[in-house]
């Protein structure tokens, strides 16, 4: 077997293992950047720091590493697990999320409009996280009926 040969091979493999979560991530970038800029475009929250804000109005540094880094830190606590223990999770990871926020305004990442309640993000959080699990369920359910 030529080099080429075993790179294929390999690649093939990498790529099949880690499929469901990598999809699963671009996912999660998508859905919160888009959720991000509607909440931006009705002025219910803004990011006063963020990298270049003359092209972007949402955080771009946050959705494209701390989304992904956070989503993929939750899955691997949360992918396996039975879905009593993934519904906890999720409460809780929502819960932490709606105090860190919180926080984050108070370093000044972060303005909420007067009309925001924090349980918003409470809720918020948890949809999410809820929806991005039942993805990646979905994907290695997907990725069993193939192998």
């Amino acid at each position: 077997m030529n080099w080429r040969d075993w790179l294929r091979k390999h690649s093939s493999d990498w790529m099949k293992k880690y499929n469901p979560l990598l999809s699963t991530l671009l996912f999660a970038v998508a859905a919160g950047t888009y959720l991000d800029l509607y909440f931006v475009g009705k002025g219910l929250y803004a990011f006063p720091l963020r990298p270049w804000p003359d092209i972007f109005s949402v955080n771009i540094a946050f959705t494209l590493a701390g989304l992904p880094l956070g989503t993929a830190l939750f899955l691997a606590a949360s992918g396996r697990s039975k879905p009593a223990v993934q519904a906890v999770l999720i409460f809780l990871a929502g819960l932490f999320m709606a105090v860190l926020e919180k926080q984050a305004e108070v370093w000044g990442f972060f303005v909420h409009s007067p009309a925001w309640k924090h349980i918003y993000s409470f809720f918020g959080y948890s949809i999410y996280l809820a929806t991005v699990t039942a993805f990646y369920n979905w994907q290695l359910q997907t990725q069993r009926k193939k192998s």
